[in-house]
């Protein structure tokens, strides 16, 4: 009886030690804010349509082939094959190699950009992959609809490297871009920060660690299907593992695993315990935060991840805006011009920082 006794008592440790230290206890869902401007739906009566399809198709043979490479244990190989989403991407404008604090970037700049205006764009690709060339879809249109010089970073990656190297490179990269554009030291009149999934994830980390330190504030933030919660609370993550075909085969996998093992699982792969902040940026202040724009499919399993962020921001009495299109692909803006939707999408993040 003793030793069950001790069994039980132990048990009941760990798991305490799980919910209460790892996970963080249970996450709050805020409300629906009142403001009926805080939040936007897009979608179609007609479906997604043909681009979509073909969007979809590309998808899939992207994510086989990296999911090939990987079972090979053939990283770099899955890197390449990511790194070349954004090949045959035209763009008029110039793109210039430089280090930031010593975090290898480059700056990507339309016909007449502004150096005084400037973006810090962080790519994602689940903290393992990606990089400045996989991205530049996205940091081009950015140059093109804003006029400004965009600095998208090549910032470490894991699994070399930890979460907070990758925190860290951000950082860096922050202080840099606000004393300098493309020619060296220059003023600043304007800053935006940006980033798409992993990367939504190191822009919202990054805010955040500027508030705190009482550095210059970014005049805007736009984030992309960020993951926003490693305890993977929200229900998204299950319920849309059928609709999201970027993520479901890297994904449904940690869907199976027991709620107890994933935080065991996360703390393993960000060596920061998931219910930290830096982890998971939706379990932070989130107060005092620049203007922010979140985009999100509907369908994809980070939705919950980014609506619960927008519907605390405003909560906490930050500036924030959903916006949710019904049936896209995870992070669909980066298929610019073959996908309307992405088209309609850059459309209203060029609205949204047009007064900032």
């Amino acid at each position: 009886m003793t030793l069950i006794a001790s069994l039980v008592l132990l048990a009941l440790i760990v798991w305490a030690f799980e919910y209460y230290y790892l996970r963080g206890g249970r996450v709050r869902d805020y409300p629906p804010p009142a403001d009926p401007d805080a939040q936007a739906v897009f979608s179609r009566d007609a479906g997604p349509g043909a681009e979509h399809q073909q969007v979809v198709k590309a998808v899939r043979d992207i994510i086989l082939r990296i999911s090939a490479s990987l079972q090979r244990k053939n990283l770099p190989k899955a890197r390449a094959i990511f790194d070349s989403i954004s090949d045959g991407r035209k763009f008029d404008g110039q793109i210039k190699p430089a280090s930031a604090n010593g975090v290898m970037a480059e700056w990507v700049m339309a016909p007449g950009a502004d150096e005084t205006r400037r973006v810090l764009y962080i790519h994602g690709g689940g903290f393992v992959m990606g990089s400045p060339k996989s991205h530049r879809a996205m940091t081009c249109k950015f140059a093109e609809i804003t006029g400004c010089a965009v600095l998208a970073i090549d910032y470490r990656l894991m699994p070399k490297n930890k979460l907070m190297d990758c925190i860290e490179d951000c950082r860096a990269a922050y202080r840099w871009i606000l004393e300098n554009g493309p020619n060296g030291p220059a003023e600043l009149q304007q800053l935006f920060v940006s980033g798409d999934s992993a990367g939504g994830h190191l822009s919202l980390n990054v805010i955040a660690w500027a508030r705190d330190n009482g550095l210059r504030k970014a005049n805007a933030v736009v984030a992309f299907s960020p993951l926003t919660d490693a305890t993977f609370s929200g229900a998204s993550i299950r319920v849309n593992v059928a609709t999201d075909a970027m993520l479901r085969p890297f994904m449904q996998i940690l869907n199976k695993l027991p709620r107890f093992i994933k935080s065991w699982w996360a703390l393993w792969t960000y060596r920061l315990r998931p219910g930290n902040p830096l982890a998971s940026p939706l379990l932070g202040d989130l107060s005092d935060l620049p203007p922010t724009l979140v985009q999100v499919s509907a369908a994809e399993m980070l939705f919950d991840d980014a609506r619960r962020y927008v519907f605390k921001a405003i909560a906490s009495g930050s500036e924030a805006k959903l916006q949710a299109w019904t049936d896209m692909v995870h992070i669909w803006q980066i298929f610019n011009p073959l996908l309307p939707q992405a088209e309609e999408a850059w459309v209203e993040v060029g609205r949204f920082l047009e007064h900032k």
